[in-house]
């Protein structure tokens, strides 16, 4: 074996894949192993190997778990499990001599060789993978395992081998070391290698990107199906469900956003990773990344209140004296915030200051509206604003007092100085698309009546 040229696909197969080293070596060990099994081991055995890249030096052993009899199946045991097993693989049987003189449908899928079913069928519920399925079951403690000769010694024989050793712990033994495999097992390898090199791949993939959970990444729109965007991240692909879009925002493809992490899975694929652009925090990620003292903490963003795409109202507080959060977050002639806004499709933000009193905050949260007074009555402000700034404090559709409310945490009505009467409330409040949800479900129901009562009357 040319040492130099393994050492080196073994660094490249790590770099490509981000991968450790380590990892590598442990997959091709493994597929050693499996292949030697496949040419010169038996059922059952569980065999390991170990290379060393620098000698290139080969050592394969075999493992035997060291048992008792309180960690033994009984026969009735043994034949109450397997009984419900051979009669599936019975069926099998009589489904493939049927198929063969076509009297029936042939059963699905390969029927694999195996150890414990007759005709050589593999009994399902059985595996081979031997090591990981004899850890499990000793760390449970409480299952038994039906005793196997090839995997599996008595702890007197145990100790006649080896003396200290308690029932539970492994036996080695030394195999001989061949060079020669045939192509099966050499196809086995491969598959081992290539599964396991997967796996590892996708573990890093995972491991790298909940790393960048709560984060915001660059991406670059890869393709478009139905409402759900999916952006190039990366190692992996980004998921941009339709909650999470911007309403005013059009994708394109090979449009390149800021996009905000929200949550990454490990599914049957591999690593799912959800992005949003709607997401409240992308507004404080975004400012991190613009403004040096939110970066530092000198100016904390205490709350955010957000209607992705139109308005969004944003709380700050200075941890450090003479600095103005205000003035930090807006940036000289506005560069900061509007580098921001830019970020997400031009949407609105108004820079509040936090305070301390919930009525100084809930009046700092109704700008630009000018305040006159704010009364607290049990769980709610009322506010009390001149005439001319009524208009304003509500905004358009009830949206300013709706995101002021969001950001303080408090139901807020207002009423103009002038007449007294309160004129808006953040619980009747709602936002365009909600209305025309409301709007679409009502005509559904009206529809729905008259055509019940026209089938009435049809009936009569």
């Amino acid at each position: 074996m040319d040492l130099k040229a393994f050492v080196s696909a073994v660094a490249q197969i790590s770099e490509e894949k981000g991968i450790p080293e380590e990892v590598v070596m442990e997959t091709i060990e493994t597929a050693i192993a499996a292949a030697y099994k496949k040419d010169y081991g038996k059922k059952g055995q569980i065999i390991r190997a170990k290379l060393d890249k620098e000698t290139g030096a080969l050592k394969l052993w075999q493992v035997k778990l060291i048992v008792d009899e309180s960690m033994l199946k009984s026969e009735e045991e043994d034949v109450h499990e397997l009984a419900p097993l051979e009669a599936e693989a019975e069926g099998l049987v009589q489904a493939a001599e049927k198929k063969a003189v076509g009297l029936g449908p042939a059963p699905r899928g390969n029927i694999p060789e195996g150890p414990h079913g007759p005709s050589g069928f593999q009994v399902p519920g059985h595996t081979d993978s031997g090591r990981i399925e004899e850890e499990e079951l000793m760390e449970e403690g409480e299952k038994k395992v039906r005793f196997n000769p090839e995997k599996h010694i008595m702890v007197e024989e145990a100790k006649e081998i080896q003396k200290g050793v308690k029932p539970g712990d492994e036996l080695i033994f030394d195999l001989e070391t061949r060079d020669d495999f045939g192509r099966i097992a050499a196809q086995t390898a491969k598959q081992v290698i290539l599964q396991r090199i997967r796996e590892a791949e996708r573990e890093a993939i995972f491991n790298e990107f909940q790393k960048k959970q709560d984060q915001v990444v660059s991406g670059i729109v890869q393709r478009i199906e139905g409402n759900t965007v999916f952006f190039d991240i990366g190692k992996t692909v980004g998921i941009m469900l339709a909650k999470d879009q911007i309403p005013s925002e059009h994708y394109r493809l090979g449009q390149r956003l800021r996009v905000y992490v929200d949550e990454v899975q490990i599914g049957s694929k591999g690593p799912q990773v959800y992005i949003s652009r709607a997401h409240p925090k992308m507004i404080s990620r975004l400012f991190e990344l613009e403004v040096p003292e939110v970066a530092s903490g000198a100016v904390v963003i205490k709350s955010i209140a957000r209607e992705p795409g139109f308005r969004s109202k944003v709380a700050v507080e200075a941890t450090q004296q003479g600095i103005d959060p205000i003035g930090s977050m807006v940036g000289q002639r506005g560069t900061r915030v509007t580098a921001v806004i830019n970020e997400l499709a031009g949407e609105k933000i108004d820079i509040i200051e936090w305070d301390e009193d919930p009525e100084q905050f809930v009046a700092n949260a109704l700008s630009p509206a000018k305040v006159l007074t704010v009364d607290h009555e049990k769980n709610r402000m009322l506010v009390t604003v001149p005439e001319d700034q009524l208009s304003l404090s509500i905004g358009k559709e009830g949206q300013n007092v709706r995101l002021a409310a969001k950001l303080t945490g408090w139901k807020i009505d207002i009423k103009s100085r002038g007449t007294g009467e309160v004129m808006a409330s953040p619980d009747t409040s709602e936002s365009k698309e909600r209305k025309e949800e409301k709007s679409v479900d009502e005509r559904e129901k009206k529809g729905k009546k008259k055509k019940k009562k026209k089938k009435e009357d049809d009936t009569k």
